[in-house]
């Protein structure tokens, strides 16, 4: 059951947030006019969505390593594969929302923290086909069925590492130029998080997107967020309340920070 805090966020957000008439930058305006609000069905998204399925029906059970702050649902160690599937993974709307984004700004690579059962790997994939994808998942049983899954549609390029995010993170920005597209979906705590977010800072550039899964899940990941908007290399966020999207866009002169209603 959701608890009564997250309930009241999530209303005051709602409250709060704008679509896309009342946005004084051009940036941000175009941003939510044809990426985040564009519903086009595409081809890719039912080739996703029958993966998802049969990931629902999978009876299984897997031995669930977490690492980071658990599940608000379930934090059993015995799980079926199909109740991670329901309960874990990306609902269509925003894994459908990644891959426009990836679409939108062409990276060259992606970092993916928290693989699951792998569908917003393929979504970001599918988006930018030429990047090259860093995905990292904590429990190796997890890891396993991501790897069927990947197979299944066909992708052998997605660099898939299992492990603890802080053993395997730095060792990947390392040998990484710039980065251009950072997800950050797993270990849902403020120091973590933070953690994450500061080691991405020396290689990010004009046109790096960071995501932040979450950034409402709890009192330690709403301040993690407003630390992150606080940050002076930080000039642009967007905050969709399920993700915070964060820019480095110089020229400004001053910090932009948007709520919009998702």
């Amino acid at each position: 059951m959701l608890n009564f805090r997250f309930v009241k966020d999530y209303l005051w957000h709602r409250i709060r947030a704008k679509n896309r008439h009342g946005l004084h930058s051009p940036f941000v305006y175009q941003l939510v006019d044809s990426v985040i609000y564009d519903h086009t069905a595409q081809k890719t998204y039912h080739e996703i969505e029958n993966i998802r399925e049969k990931l629902l029906v999978d009876n299984r059970v897997i031995t669930v390593t977490d690492l980071g702050a658990g599940s608000h649902l379930n934090n059993n160690r015995q799980k079926r594969i199909g109740d991670i599937a329901a309960n874990a993974l990306k609902q269509p709307k925003l894994a459908q929302l990644l891959y426009r984004l990836a679409a939108r700004f062409k990276p060259r690579n992606i970092i993916e923290l928290g693989t699951c059962l792998g569908i917003t790997t393929l979504y970001l994939q599918e988006g930018a086909p030429n990047a090259h994808i860093y995905t990292m998942e904590g429990c190796p049983q997890t890891a396993g069925v991501a790897k069927e899954t990947f197979a299944q549609a066909g992708f052998k390029e997605i660099e898939l590492i299992t492990g603890n995010f802080d053993d395997n993170l730095p060792g990947v920005i390392r040998k990484i130029d710039q980065l251009d597209f950072v997800f950050v979906d797993g270990n849902h705590q403020k120091d973590a998080t933070l953690k994450y977010f500061e080691w991405c800072l020396p290689k990010v550039h004009e046109d790096t997107l960071l995501i932040f899964d979450d950034i409402y899940w709890s009192k330690g990941m709403k301040e993690a967020w407003e630390q992150i908007k606080a940050h002076p290399q930080v000039t642009v966020t967007v905050d969709l309340f399920w993700i915070g999207l964060v820019f480095f866009k110089s020229g400004r002169a001053g910090k932009e920070h948007f709520l919009i209603r998702y």
